[in-house]
């Protein structure tokens, strides 16, 4: 699970531009206003849907929407064991995560992991149940939990992209 929570005070000191090329128009880093941390969570609870995007031995991206949760400072979701998205994550862990929207955009990328905490997978699924009035059947060996702890996230609004596009990277342990 993740080692530490952070302050959303911590992770908005981590907040800066992303590097894009000067066509985009954004702001230097001393212009407009950042996207607070407090705003990605929000869109991150909220969402119904997620693209999930993973890589496959040959190279080849696969993105597909998943339900899942951003739940005690990381996202949650789930897949069949044997689904291309496990797969995929078998042989290299590195996934990206996006919200339905392009207009505005959370964007997170990292290293995915599977979760096999039973006591952590119980508390989660309660969460689940309350979100999707569902709850994942966790004696079912078909389902794979996997957690993402982001290391880069990006984040934009289509209304002011900007002077607030905003870009978090996170030192890993």
């Amino acid at each position: 699970m993740p080692n530490r929570k952070r302050t959303n005070e911590e992770i908005d000191a981590l907040a800066s531009r992303p590097a894009m090329p000067d066509g985009y128009g954004l702001a230097v880093s001393t212009e407009g206003s950042l996207i607070q941390w407090s705003w990605v969570e929000a869109q991150m609870t909220v969402s119904k849907s997620y693209w999930v995007g993973t890589v496959g031995a040959n190279g080849r991206p696969h993105i597909m929407p998943v339900w899942g949760m951003w739940f005690e400072g990381a996202f949650y979701f789930g897949t069949d064991a044997k689904s291309r998205k496990a797969r995929n994550l078998a042989l290299s862990p590195n996934i990206a995560v996006h919200l339905e929207s392009g207009d505005d955009a959370v964007i997170l990328e990292g290293i995915a992991e599977r979760v096999t905490d039973s006591g952590f997978l119980e508390r989660f699924s309660d969460a689940y149940k309350v979100k999707y009035e569902y709850r994942p059947d966790l004696n079912d060996p078909v389902t794979a939990t996997y957690m993402l702890v982001p290391r880069v996230v990006f984040a934009w609004r289509e209304s002011n992209f900007p002077e607030a596009a905003t870009r978090w990277v996170f030192p890993q342990a």
